[in-house]
């Protein structure tokens, strides 16, 4: 990076409301915020179904939307126009007339509800009656659009669809946007909505966990817990923000990608050695090694496949050097809706880690035993790390401003 990004601002609504100082409360307390999913529409197979998320409480937007905003907005775009206007607030801005901002969004299903309704509307009525308002919130690059007309943010603005690891390609995106100059600051993060069919359908697939809690990296890990919310941070240049004024959270040291090639498309491969390559390369990028690193903010969420392969990278990176504290907030947050990235700037800006909920037998395939909640010294380096179904990684390095 040609200039010193800084993550001036944050924003984040999800199962522990809205604001950042109720996910880093949720975070120190370790304790899951999982609820009961509604499966009164019948999609959930009988029995043995899954049946808990963690999912926003109603009632959270207000003071962040006008009624007029909400009646004309799906979920998605809801949450992640209130948490970009936290995160405006975070960084002492004033939220409209941001010339110039650039917006990068992840969502890994988009507006689901919306999606939901409009296919019902042509099934049972035609093509005919599909509802111009429902397909205009049913894409997945509408959330960032309702971000950019709400802010006038007239950036560049882009979407992001890499499953898991969404939120940090995001993050590293808009870093690059600023950097190059074609944008003074970035609003960057991800959203998702959990609805009651999305729930089913990842259910059918094995991927959620039948109990009350995920199990990062234990032995008895049987899948992950669903999330939904919005985070969003915002970035802007060291020279930028001096020259208006302000704080900076944390800053960005390097943010690097790679990709699995045995992955298939709906799980995780078995490529442990190219993407050790692909985080060798960026803690190199940074001028850092795997000793350098004071705390990693990991994806594992408590997939069998996922966490094993991401507790294999992690290993082979670091050979015989013992690894740093180990947080898995997925435990916490559920997967989906930035939890992971709202966690790993809190970490980088001092913020208190609890508990992993939900461990209790380390798995000896793995090797990793995550944070136990004890007291731990402010980071100076954190390291945070995705990798997604599909084969997409992603990790990015966060110091102090």
């Amino acid at each position: 990076m040609r200039e010193t990004i800084l993550l001036t601002g944050l924003g984040t609504i999800g199962a522990w409301g809205p604001g950042s100082d109720r996910l880093a409360a949720a975070l120190e307390s370790g304790e899951s915020l999982a609820a009961e999913v509604d499966r009164s529409a019948g999609y959930h197979r009988s029995g043995e179904a899954a049946g808990r998320a963690c999912l926003v409480p109603p009632g959270q937007l207000g003071g962040w939307l006008s009624p007029g905003e909400s009646r004309r907005m799906s979920p998605p775009s809801k949450l992640v126009l209130a948490a970009s206007r936290m995160a405006l607030r975070c960084a002492g801005l004033p939220g409209t007339g941001e010339e110039g901002t650039a917006v990068v969004i992840a969502t890994a299903f988009g507006p689901s509800t919306n999606t939901e309704a409009l296919l019902k509307q042509i099934l049972d009525e035609g093509p005919e009656a599909a509802s111009p308002t429902l397909f205009t919130e049913s894409v997945a690059n509408a959330p960032a659009a309702q971000i950019a007309i709400a802010c006038h943010a007239t950036g560049p603005s882009l979407t992001v669809c890499q499953r898991e690891a969404g939120p940090l390609i995001a993050l590293g995106r808009a870093a690059g946007e600023v950097a190059a100059g074609r944008a003074p600051r970035a609003l960057a993060g991800a959203v998702d909505e959990m609805t009651p069919l999305l729930h089913a359908l990842l259910d059918r697939f094995g991927a959620l966990t039948r109990e009350a809690v995920a199990r990062p990296f234990d032995r008895r890990r049987c899948g992950f817990l669903a999330g939904e919310g919005a985070t969003v941070v915002m970035l802007e240049t060291a020279t930028g923000l001096a020259r208006r004024g302000g704080r900076a959270l944390a800053r960005l040291l390097a943010w690097g990608s790679a990709f699995d090639p045995t992955a298939p498309p709906t799980s995780w491969g078995t490529g442990v050695e190219a993407l050790a390559r692909g985080l060798e390369k960026t803690l190199s990028r940074a001028g850092l090694g795997p000793g350098d690193i004071d705390l990693i903010v990991s994806g594992a969420s408590g997939s069998r496949e996922g966490d094993r392969l991401e507790a294999g990278v992690l290993r082979a990176v670091w050979g015989s050097v013992p690894l740093p504290p180990v947080a898995a907030p997925k435990a916490v947050t559920g997967e989906y809706g930035g939890g992971l990235l709202g966690a790993a700037v809190l970490a980088a800006a001092g913020s208190p880690l609890g508990p992993t909920p939900g461990f209790a037998e380390p798995d000896p395939e793995l090797g990793i035993t995550p944070h136990d909640g004890s007291p731990l010294p402010p980071p100076s380096t954190v390291l945070v790390t995705s990798l997604a179904a599909g084969g997409a990684a992603v990790w990015a390095l966060l110091g102090r401003p």
